[in-house]
């Protein structure tokens, strides 16, 4: 079996989550292999870019999540284990990169996003960020408003 880390991101803009549709038309988070000596910051930070056109900052780890699959080319199992971070999209834009098979995507609402992502565990660390990163918009604006005082 090969053994992959990877980093992905969990992209949040006010009240909405960005989700694609990979193409096996599957409904998913961008995320991407760490390759060499790279940062699984980094490399969370570059695919949000590449795949979907968006400036994000990371706010906090989300956690990890793990799949296997079976691979026609490598004929051999394959497992990616992913590091998974909570991130802030600067403005609600993005651009689908279609050239790398993904074939829709945006912003979605949570209720939304939950119903239409493909994997039950993207689902729960959908759900589970969510809660953290509306903890940290809260705490953020309090801050600042006790610091205009």
């Amino acid at each position: 079996m090969i053994f992959r880390n990877c980093a992905g991101g969990v992209v949040f803009y006010a009240n909405q989550v960005f989700i694609f549709k990979n193409e096996k038309n599957e409904w998913v988070l961008p995320k991407g292999i760490i390759r060499n000596k790279d940062l699984s910051r980094d490399v969370a930070l570059c695919r949000v870019k590449i795949e979907a056109g968006i400036d994000a900052e990371i706010l906090s780890t989300a956690g990890g999540t793990s799949y296997e699959f079976y691979s026609v080319t490598r004929k051999q199992p394959v497992c990616n284990q992913i590091t998974w971070y909570i991130m802030h999209a600067k403005t609600k834009t993005y651009e689908i990169n279609k050239e790398l098979g993904f074939k829709d995507g945006g912003f979605y609402t949570i209720d939304k996003a939950l119903e239409m992502i493909t994997y039950s565990q993207d689902k729960s660390l959908v759900n589970l960020s969510y809660k953290k990163y509306k903890d940290m918009m809260k705490k953020e604006s309090a801050q600042a408003a006790q610091a205009a005082v």
